[in-house]
């Protein structure tokens, strides 16, 4: 006599320290509670984790974003993904909404690491199966993981957002030659879907070298003079390379600048250069928590916890993620 058992899927969503308001908004979204895990730090640094019920047989979503202090948030991160593989979970997904080192993803010198490679296998061999993140810094990185990656993108979020406050003659403008895709997909979206009148622009940057996070902007290619501008990033990390644009951008005619981007790292001096910079208003989603003293007047914080639960609930029922965004997601 064969024996028979019918099984049924069960979703875990377990979240690391690192945002514990997006985790508990994405819980709230997908209708399911946060389940119990224990994380503490020991005296040296060490991080200890145990789940706080079974996990056997689950499908289990482990979300960090990995915001500072990263190398911790990273750290518990691939602990709670051992745990959960070590408790028997049928399928682990690292739901990272925002990325760490994802800007280090090639050699721009020499006997430099690609650091998103790395954190790509260790996350692997901690034991994910599949990995969820928003805005990658670039698309190739999702080469770097043997496993399934979703790329989500804020895209559709910011550009329902502008759509809202702008009005008249609009120029979507990239920050360097290497945003030249993500300024045409928000132009797309604002035609397409809200019927405004869009053109493109691009910066031309220079970057000395040998620098980190120090980059000047020279010039202007594109038709701006007496346009409301966007500058469209993926992140916005020390603010010199937005600010230093956005003052090229009114230079050359513009009557106003907004900047856009998923990621507000917003470090070191990011708040007075914005704060003091001819920027009308700052726009981000909360891939990254924001303490209080990074906010100010000119700051908007989306949500991005629909858009992260909407993405969990396809993984969890084997449905299509790039469906979300029509396939432009990669």
């Amino acid at each position: 006599m064969v024996r028979e058992l019918v099984t049924h899927k069960q979703l875990v969503l377990v979240a690391g320290r690192g945002h514990s308001s997006l985790a508990s908004s994405v819980a709230e979204n997908l209708d399911v509670p946060l389940t119990e895990i224990s994380l503490s730090t020991f005296a040296n640094g060490e991080i200890y984790c145990r789940f706080g019920e079974s996990i056997r047989g689950c499908d289990v979503f482990v979300f960090q974003s990995h915001c500072d202090p990263i190398n911790d948030r990273l750290m518990e991160q691939m602990l709670m993904i051992d745990a959960a593989k070590r408790a028997s979970a049928k399928r682990i997904t690292a739901v990272c909404p925002y990325y760490g080192y994802a800007r280090q993803d090639r050699k721009a010198e020499g006997r430099e690491p690609i650091s998103a490679r790395l954190v790509a296998d260790m996350l692997t061999t901690a034991g994910a199966d599949r990995v969820v993140s928003v805005d990658l810094h670039t698309g190739q990185i999702q080469g770097f993981f043997d496993v399934p990656v979703d790329h989500l993108t804020a895209v559709p979020v910011i550009a329902d957002y502008l759509a809202e406050v702008l009005t008249g003659e609009i120029t979507v403008v990239a920050p360097d030659a290497g945003g030249g895709k993500l300024a045409r997909r928000y132009a797309s979206k604002l035609e397409e879907q809200h019927g405004l009148d869009i053109d493109l622009a691009f910066i031309d940057k220079r970057r000395p070298k040998g620098t980190h996070n120090v980059a000047v902007a020279t010039e202007v290619v594109g038709n701006v003079e007496g346009r409301i501008c966007v500058l469209v990033d993926d992140m916005i990390d020390t603010a010199g390379t937005v600010v230093s644009a956005a003052e090229l951008l009114m230079a050359r005619g513009a009557s106003e600048v907004l900047i856009a981007a998923t990621h507000g790292l917003l470090s070191g001096p990011a708040v007075d250069r914005l704060k003091n910079g001819p920027i009308r208003e700052v726009i981000v989603t909360d891939t990254l928590p924001i303490s209080p003293e990074k906010q100010f007047d000119s700051l908007r914080v989306l949500s991005i916890a629909p858009l992260l639960g909407a993405a969990i609930d396809a993984v969890f029922g084997d449905g299509s993620v790039s469906g979300l965004f029509g396939g432009d997601n990669f």
